[in-house]
């Protein structure tokens, strides 16, 4: 007698999932990605240290949910406006310019990432502090040599 087709649907039985034979994974068939709310990745400390910047002494435990729903607001705003400068350059890429641009429209303007501010003497710093470490000293100011 024949195999029966399976009443309820579902794959036959030369479309059901086998374990892989070897290679890198000796598992069955691959599984789905759990997708959760990727705010919660800003932890309590995280927002306690912001807080702690902000001169706050105590937090009431309420406010850390209260602070991610701010906190993504914020971003979803600042980064739909770096997403329309990236699409009016017809381009794939968020760059730091895109983010400056869209802080300062914001009027939050973010100073120290412009490249027009960027000097030479900084470059050296660099690259002074890389063989400094090189040679397992401390990297200090007065050995800085040009």
């Amino acid at each position: 007698m024949p195999p029966t087709v399976p009443d309820r649907g579902g794959p036959g039985s030369s479309q059901r999932a086998r374990p892989s034979l070897g290679g890198k994974t000796l598992g069955t068939a691959r599984h789905r990605k759990i997708l959760r709310d990727s705010i919660t990745g800003i932890t309590k400390p995280a927002i306690r240290r912001l807080a702690r910047r902000g001169g706050v002494k105590r937090i009431s435990g309420t406010i850390y949910d209260e602070m991610r729903k701010v906190l993504k607001i914020f971003l979803e705003d600042v980064l739909r406006d770096a997403c329309t400068y990236v699409e009016y350059r017809n381009a794939k890429t968020v760059t730091v310019e895109d983010v400056l641009h869209s802080l300062r429209r914001r009027g939050r303007t973010l100073y120290g990432f412009d490249q027009d501010t960027w000097t030479e003497q900084k470059t050296h710093r660099r690259q002074d502090a890389s063989r400094s470490r090189a040679s397992k000293r401390p990297y200090r100011a007065d050995r800085v040599q040009f």
